[in-house]
């Protein structure tokens, strides 16, 4: 699409301005060259950091070419959208925990990012459609082979931390990103500075140190790779690490500086949903398959699965006898399921049983 310079650049503001009825805490554009991104994916993925995601080996470069994913594309207009239910405080709250509370990453709680975030995304391109006619565009969210994060800081929405999350200065991490890859040849925004200096906040809190260098985690070893995207087994010699997380992990946020300036979602989709903010992993680990699917409807922990669930709750309630050893309630709740027919189940319930001295017959 040709348009005229000045007109580019008003219809660029008018997207910025647009995005934040959207309930967007900022837009900014991106060019679409990422080739000095490429040799620190291939050695990532050389390293085997992804783990069992071989979708983020499938794509080969193509996460650093937008162009050969949409032909046609000349920018990227990427959005961040801000989910903490509170922020006054919210990191005080995060740390009141008892070891028999389920701790689930502060962006599960309420409805699927993904859900929201195309939604809005595409009620942006109908925007720009009406205002300028048909053109070429697709929204992605942590939907596709998208190197979110280098298209944000290329844009300036933050840089890259030494967690690899992105970074703002004036909102900290709590945020998810998008993106609309146009046909536009928009005037693009300039990158900011990185502020992380010394600092290894991050590094010293992951429980299971998975950033294994600045900038590096090794997917394996993360809590959050652990709990959503492995499919068997919890490795033995991570489980103690995990405690009580039973969905993701915000550790590495909790400890960044930057966080102080985290601000609230302004829209209401990320509100907490059936108290999983406060919630019992004893209460949790009873629910049904079908209370399950029917409590986490809408959620991005349905995704899950009912198995992955329960294994993840045997795990932090195994751990839990650290502080309550052979607490009655929570051994009495990994009993009722000793059975289950998921062979993986049954192995992290014996193993949450053996953390509290009970001996299962062989």
């Amino acid at each position: 699409m040709t348009l005229p310079l000045d007109q580019l650049q008003e219809l660029a503001q008018r997207i910025k301005d647009w995005g934040r009825e959207l309930g967007f805490a900022e837009i900014r554009i991106a060019d679409i060259d990422l080739s000095h991104a490429e040799a620190g994916l291939q050695r990532w993925l050389d390293a085997g950091y992804h783990g069992e995601m071989q979708y983020m080996a499938a794509h080969g470069m193509k996460r650093c070419r937008p162009q050969e994913l949409v032909p046609g594309t000349l920018r990227v207009i990427s959005a961040r959208m801000n989910y903490l239910p509170q922020n006054e405080g919210w990191r005080a709250r995060e740390a009141d925990r008892t070891a028999k509370d389920a701790v689930i990453s502060v962006y599960a709680r309420g409805r699927d990012y993904h859900k929201v975030l195309r939604n809005r995304l595409q009620q942006l391109a109908d925007r720009v459609q009406q205002e300028i006619g048909p053109f070429g565009y697709r929204a992605f969210t942590d939907s596709a082979p998208v190197m979110e994060v280098e298209l944000a800081s290329q844009a300036g929405l933050g840089w890259r931390g030494k967690h690899s999350l992105l970074i703002s200065r004036d909102a900290g991490s709590m945020f998810f990103l998008g993106e609309l890859l146009v046909d536009i040849p928009l005037p693009v925004d300039a990158p900011v500075t990185e502020h992380c200096g010394q600092c290894s906040s991050c590094i010293t809190a992951c429980p299971t140190q998975a950033i294994v260098a600045p900038y590096q985690v090794d997917a394996r070893r993360c809590v959050s790779y652990l709990t959503i995207e492995l499919q068997g087994s919890i490795p033995v010699e991570l489980r103690s690490l995990i405690g009580n997380r039973v969905y993701g992990c915000d550790d590495c946020q909790l400890a960044c500086p930057w966080n102080k300036f985290a601000q609230k979602a302004v829209v209401d989709d990320f509100a907490v949903r059936h108290g999983l903010d406060r919630a019992r992993m004893v209460d949790l680990f009873l629910w049904s398959e079908e209370q399950f699917l029917r409590h986490m409807e809408g959620s991005p922990i349905r995704r899950i699965g009912h198995e992955s669930w329960l294994r993840n709750l045997a795990v932090g309630l195994g751990n839990a006898a650290g502080e309550h050893y052979a607490d009655a309630d929570i051994v009495q709740a990994l009993a009722t399921r000793a059975t289950h027919p998921s062979a993986m189940v049954r192995e992290h319930i014996l193993w949450a049983l053996q953390q509290h001295g009970v001996i299962v017959p062989a």
